[in-house]
C-alpha cells in the first residue's frame, strides 16, 4: 500500500490534489452536520454566529480561506513543502463552504433549506467529482497532452477534440444538465448523451427550441416529473447527507411578490 502510495500520489505530484479533495469532501460532511444540528436546535452544538442586524454566513469564511490559499499557492512558500499541502486542504476548505452556499448566492436569498437549495449539493458534487477526475488523470476534453522535452505538444487533431467536445458540453449545459455537461468535460461520452437528450423544463435550450405546447415541452416536462429510481435515489441520498428540505409555504395570491432581496437575513 505504501509503495503504491508512494509511486501513484507523492511521485506524480498529486498529493496537494488529494489533500485538497480529501479537505473539500470532510469540510462539507462537517458544515451539513453543523447546520443541521442547529437546525434540530440541539443545545449544546455552537450555533449561528449572529450580531444586531446581520447574519455571518460560513460562505464568508470560505472566502477568505480561499483567498489566503489561492494567493499562499502561487508564492514562493506555496511551492515547498508542507505548505503545498496545508495550502491546497485550506483551498479544499474553503471551497466546500462556498459551494455550500452556492444557492444563496445565485439566489441572493435564504434558499438554504428549500427545493433550490439543493443546487448546492449538486455543486459539491460536481466539484467533487471534478476532483476525483482530476485525481485519477482524467484530462478535459478528452486530450492528453504529449510532452516534448517538457513542453506541451497541441496538433490540429487535439484542437478539433477540444472544439467538438466543448461544443457538445455547452449544448449539454444549456439544456440544463449541468453534471452532465460539466463532468462531460472529462468524459466526452457524457457530453455527447447530454446534448442528444430532451431538454429540462425551462433551460435556455428548451425556452428558444420548445414552444409552449408543444410535443417537446410536453415531453420535457412529463420525463422532468416522472419518477425512476435514478431519481429517488438521488433525492434519498441528499436528504440523508444534507437533509430534507422545507415544504414550500401556500402562495397567497394578494401579496405582492415585488420586493427588495437586499433586505433578506438568510439564516442556516
Amino acid at each position: 500500500m505504501a509503495d503504491w502510495y508512494t509511486r501513484t500520489i507523492l511521485d506524480s505530484g498529486k498529493q496537494p490534489l488529494l489533500i485538497l479533495l480529501v479537505a473539500f469532501i470532510v469540510a462539507f460532511l462537517f458544515i451539513r452536520l453543523s447546520v443541521r444540528m442547529i437546525r434540530a436546535e440541539v443545545s449544546w452544538w455552537p450555533g449561528n454566529i449572529e450580531g444586531e442586524g446581520f447574519h455571518l454566513h460560513h460562505v464568508v469564511f470560505g472566502i477568505v480561506f480561499m483567498v489566503i490559499a489561492g494567493f499562499g499557492l502561487v508564492s514562493p512558500a506555496g511551492t515547498h513543502r508542507p505548505w503545498t499541502e496545508i495550502l491546497a486542504g485550506l483551498f479544499g476548505i474553503g471551497t466546500a463552504l462556498v459551494l455550500d452556499e452556492f444557492a444563496l448566492v445565485l439566489h441572493l436569498k435564504d434558499v438554504y433549506w428549500t427545493g433550490e437549495g439543493r443546487l448546492s449539493v449538486d455543486a459539491v458534487v460536481v466539484g467533487a467529482a471534478l476532483g476525483g477526475l482530476l485525481l485519477i488523470g482524467s484530462a478535459p476534453f478528452g486530450v492528453n497532452d504529449d510532452t516534448v522535452d517538457g513542453s506541451a505538444v497541441v496538433g490540429w487533431d487535439a484542437v478539433t477534440t477540444v472544439l467538438i467536445n466543448g461544443t457538445l458540453a455547452l449544448i449539454a449545459l444549456s439544456k440544463g444538465k449541468v453534471f452532465t455537461g460539466i463532468i462531460g468535460l472529462f468524459l466526452p461520452v457524457l457530453a455527447l448523451v447530454g446534448a442528444l437528450r430532451l431538454a429540462r423544463p425551462g433551460s435556455p435550450w428548451a425556452r428558444r427550441r420548445y414552444p409552449p405546447g408543444s410535443r417537446k415541452a410536453a415531453r420535457a416536462v412529463k420525463r422532468e416529473t416522472r419518477e425512476n429510481w435514478m431519481r429517488v435515489l438521488r433525492v434519498r441520498t441528499y436528504d440523508l447527507i444534507a437533509g430534507k428540505p422545507s415544504p414550500d409555504p401556500p402562495q397567497d395570491p394578494t401579496e405582492d411578490v415585488s420586493r427588495d432581496v437586499s433586505k433578506d437575513v438568510p439564516k442556516e
